[in-house]
């Protein structure tokens, strides 16, 4: 007769036992642990660089003349690009969502909560190299931005419209984390990423001046958060118009979404069985 010994999985720790010090330990080990895959699998860069490309080059040369007239094409490549910013962050966000959805199905996630480790931490070192590679797509986006001419009369305004990019997608990544953890598949995640992310991108003043919109659509790109960064990072960069509104409205946004979305995506990361 057999008997099999059955061991428990070790109960979590909680987050408040382990302290500031160990909680950004833990963070540092984790980010380098996702820096390590990055470089052990490069494709996973590609989105970050060619995405900025390819947006840029398809939006100024295909709508760019149709919009601004074809000899002031000049002009649309300093409104598009600011406006370009607000969407890339939304893009990087969407892939932090199917990423950690594809770590659970791979069993990396079972591994985590198995730790003695903060539960936090592991979404936040997740988060925080994405925002890196969010810099990269940003920065990405610029070079081809000024190769097509783009101006900045604000250089100091230029890295405030950057930071507060990454304010944003900073806020925005807690909800994809959270459809990474509650959707069954890293397309389900992507599915629902695209019914997010279609109204919001152009359902604002990202491509197009939003004056020749029905009421009810300038209605609602008056409330919408991409609208906000995208006018708040064409007012720093440029300086012609004023910006305290967009920026207030978007931190808002910013905030109010880590503030309610945080705490979601970290229970449902700790409860997932």
């Amino acid at each position: 007769m057999s008997t099999a010994t059955v061991t428990a999985r070790p109960a979590p720790i909680a987050d408040d036992r382990i302290g500031l010090r160990g909680n950004l330990r833990h963070i540092g080990a984790l980010v380098r642990r996702n820096l390590l895959w990055i470089r052990q699998d490069p494709e996973s860069m590609f989105d970050a660089v060619l995405f900025p490309i390819v947006f840029c080059l398809l939006f100024v040369f295909v709508f760019g003349g149709a919009i601004a007239g074809a000899d002031n094409r000049h002009a649309y490549v300093n409104y598009v690009v600011p406006g370009l910013m607000a969407m890339m962050g939304m893009n990087i966000a969407q892939g932090v969502g199917t990423g950690f959805n594809e770590d659970f199905q791979k069993g990396v996630m079972d591994r985590f909560r198995s730790l003695p480790i903060s539960r936090g931490s592991v979404l936040i070192a997740k988060i925080t190299v994405e925002i890196g590679r969010m810099l990269v797509a940003t920065a990405v986006l610029l070079v081809v931005g000024f190769l097509l001419g783009l101006s900045v009369s604000n250089v100091p305004g230029l890295f405030a419209a950057i930071g507060l990019s990454m304010v944003f997608g900073f806020g925005v990544m807690w909800i994809f984390l959270t459809l990474g953890v509650v959707m069954k598949s890293a397309q389900a995640v992507q599915g629902m990423g695209f019914l997010v992310l279609m109204p919001l991108q152009f359902g604002s003043s990202i491509f197009a001046p939003t004056r020749t919109m029905p009421g009810w659509l300038q209605a609602f790109t008056d409330y919408n958060p991409l609208s906000t960064l995208a006018d708040a990072a064409r007012g720093l960069m440029n300086g012609h118009e004023p910006v305290a509104h967009d920026v207030l409205m978007t931190l808002g946004w910013s905030v109010a979404l880590t503030v309610v979305m945080a705490p979601i995506a970290i229970r449902k990361f700790t409860n997932k069985t």
